[in-house]
């Protein structure tokens, strides 16, 4: 027994007649039934009754007719989920990345994607991680990379990495000599972070409530006017070393590390479980993934990988 005589004998069932089947599967009448007696010896038992106005099921073919619609179902059923998940993914999705990711990963990952899944559109929406966080959950947006993100109902989320937190002064500053700078001492310098509820101020507001005291800075929500104020008012800024790669590169800015304690905060590709399109924000989940951690691995990016991480869609 095999699948194409099941597929034979359900055809004649429905149709009614050996010579309309026939038609239908575009085969020899004698080779259809030919077919249909080899499976009727297998089974031992007769499947359909002969006549002179076509073919019609015994009380045994009703039986066997209802198993093949099952296993043919199936079959189908199977067929159908492995070629929809081997299939190239396609579509818009869209990506939130935090302000002090988006200005240094965009680019690899636009350039990662277009190699690795080309059918897919890349729509990046740029915010601060809360907001962000929201709109995974909603489903506003397909995939997000995610500060200290907590486990939620609504999204799928692997944690990627660990990201030490750093001090930048302006490059002529005396501090910008310095092999580190106390936590407890941040907070007699002219600072300037972003406001509530930006995740990096909760940060910094938890760890100094731990030490009891209250820190101050300037709030400012707009990453190019912190490197400004930094670069130009002689303002020191606490961010990751990503945030601030160009102007390093420039030599307008210096890093300072954080010592005694280390602010750090956990980095998570996220995936709405509400997206409209599984197949594209698990592909795009696992690019960006894999351009983090690139960049993590030749130094670029300046964190710990989590080696076991793997991708919300595993």
């Amino acid at each position: 027994m095999d699948l194409r005589q099941l597929r034979y004998f359900v055809q004649i069932a429905e149709v009614g007649s050996f010579s309309g089947a026939a038609e239908t599967l575009r085969i020899a009448q004698p080779s259809l039934s030919q077919q249909i007696r080899n499976l009727e010896d297998e089974l031992g038992a007769e499947l359909l009754s002969r006549h002179a106005r076509g073919a019609t099921l015994t009380e045994l073919g009703r039986q066997f007719y209802d198993h093949a619609k099952r296993i043919l179902s199936g079959v189908d059923r199977a067929k159908e989920v492995i070629q929809t998940r081997s299939s190239n993914p396609s579509g818009r999705i869209s990506v939130g990345l935090p302000t002090s990711a988006a200005r240094n990963l965009s680019l690899p990952l636009f350039r990662a994607l277009a190699e690795r899944q080309p059918n897919i559109v890349l729509h990046i929406v740029e915010a601060m991680s809360g907001y962000l966080d929201d709109f995974v959950q909603s489903g506003r947006i397909d995939v997000a990379l995610l500060y200290d993100h907590h486990a939620h109902e609504h999204v799928a989320w692997t944690e990627m990495i660990a990201e030490d937190l750093m001090l930048f002064v302006p490059s002529d500053s005396a501090l910008a000599r310095q092999r580190g700078i106390s936590f407890v001492n941040l907070f007699d310098l002219p600072l300037v972070l972003p406001g509530r509820p930006h995740v990096l101020r909760g940060v910094i507001e938890r760890l100094a409530a731990r030490l009891d005291f209250v820190p101050t800075a300037v709030d400012c929500d707009s990453l190019p006017a912190i490197a400004n104020l930094v670069r130009s008012e002689g303002y020191c800024a606490i961010m990751p070393h990503f945030a601030f790669l160009e102007e390093l590169r420039r030599g307008e800015m210096a890093a300072v590390p954080i010592i005694d304690p280390t602010p750090s905060w956990r980095l998570s590709v996220v995936v709405s479980r509400r997206t409209l399109n599984p197949r594209g924000s698990d592909a795009m989940a696992t690019v960006l993934a894999d351009v983090i951690g690139q960049m993590v691995e030749t130094g670029v990016w300046q964190a710990r990988l989590k080696r076991e991480a793997r991708t919300p869609g595993d």
